[in-house]
């Protein structure tokens, strides 16, 4: 079905959500006067690379990091797989901190 923009209305709001590969996906949308007044989407790595919620409750990040073992600190490709197997929508890097806070990269060859 073709949607005609003659059919369009002025001023309307949607909202829609799926279940997407990587989990739960929403868009919501508000037209006023026949331009877009507002957009939001919240997208599967928006849930999943969360912080922590009011009541101290850790992101799914977070969560599945929690008492990791790491064979070599200098190179902690477990951090890295954990991370990966959520299939995050992210720019293929995490920028990794050590205790004092200071970074380092992690090179997978």
């Amino acid at each position: 079905t073709l949607w005609e923009p003659s059919s369009w209305p002025k001023s309307a709001k949607g909202v829609g959500f799926m279940e997407a590969p990587r989990g739960g996906l929403a868009h919501w949308i508000v037209i006023d006067n026949e331009k877009i007044a507002n957009y939001q989407c919240v997208v599967p790595s928006t849930w999943n690379a969360g912080p922590r919620d009011p009541d101290g409750k850790p992101g799914a990040y977070e969560a599945a990091l929690a008492g990791h073992a790491i064979h070599d600190p200098k190179q902690p490709l477990e951090v890295l797989r954990t991370i990966h197997s959520f299939d995050p929508c992210i720019a293929c890097a995490v920028h990794l901190t050590d205790e004092e806070g200071e970074g380092f990269e992690v090179k997978v060859i």
